[in-house]
């Protein structure tokens, strides 16, 4: 009888070995939750895992707009190496991601090489800060009020608004970026011009001789340089982070 209870044991160990296993490594399930770009939304389906690059390049086959231009918007700009469940993404998640085509970005660069709209380059080209336009706003010095200038840093935008900058009238200017917007408001005491990001064609900056941590910067708001919005003592350590919010990147 011991010998019976001994075999039947080792038939049941074989027959379990033997017998279906529990995979393991099944796919992770993904989750919907919505993603909102120029006012519509898409719902997409990825897992937890994913990062927002993985999230880009998702959205790039939806939307048409390439990920190295594309911005996500989840509580703040969302970094490409974060995943979606650090960023406690659920079904019920809403994300804005703001960013124009390529197709739209390339006809705008081909207005602004239009040589009818462009001046010839002179060979000896004038610093901005000595040319007539801006040498008036460079002499009044340093405004009292503006942000602290660094040299060879380059840093992320702020959370709050860039201040402490004067307009070609000598008006202090704030600038803040909507990106959830895709919009730029340009402020003084009397207005706030809204401008989507795609109505700026073109960026121009330079550094103010003697006082290198600080530039002069301009937006071309039209097909000419005529249209450009210039702005005195932009600390130099944000130029970069102003470009990329503009323009993607």
């Amino acid at each position: 009888m011991e010998y019976l209870k001994e075999l039947a044991d080792d038939n049941i160990e074989e027959a379990t070995a033997c017998g279906p296993k529990k995979e393991t490594g099944d796919d992770e399930a993904p989750i919907e939750f919505i993603v909102t770009h120029n006012k519509t939304n898409y719902t997409v389906s990825m897992p937890l895992s994913s990062t927002i690059k993985e999230l880009k390049d998702k959205m790039f086959d939806i939307i048409g707009v390439s990920s190295q231009v594309q911005k996500v918007m989840v509580k703040g700009l969302a970094r490409d190496d974060q995943t979606l469940e650090s960023l406690n993404i659920n079904s019920s998640s809403k994300i804005m991601v703001v960013g124009n085509r390529l197709i739209d970005i390339i006809a705008a660069a081909r207005v602004n090489e239009d040589p009818s709209t462009t001046k010839p380059s002179t060979s000896a080209k004038e610093p901005l800060c000595k040319s007539k336009l801006h040498l008036k706003m460079v002499e009044k010095g340093i405004p009292d009020n503006a942000m602290i200038g660094i040299l060879n840093i380059k840093e992320s935008l702020p959370i709050r608004p860039l201040s402490g900058m004067l307009d070609k009238y000598g008006a202090k200017v704030r600038l803040t970026f909507k990106l959830e917007l895709d919009e730029l408001w340009i402020s003084t005491k009397e207005r706030t011009q809204k401008l989507p990001m795609a109505s700026i064609k073109n960026i121009v900056s330079e550094p103010i001789e003697g006082y290198e941590q600080y530039y002069i910067m301009g937006f071309q708001l039209d097909k000419t340089e005529a249209s450009n919005y210039w702005l005195y003592w932009v600390p130099a350590q944000y130029v970069d982070s102003i470009k990329r919010a503009v323009f993607g990147g």
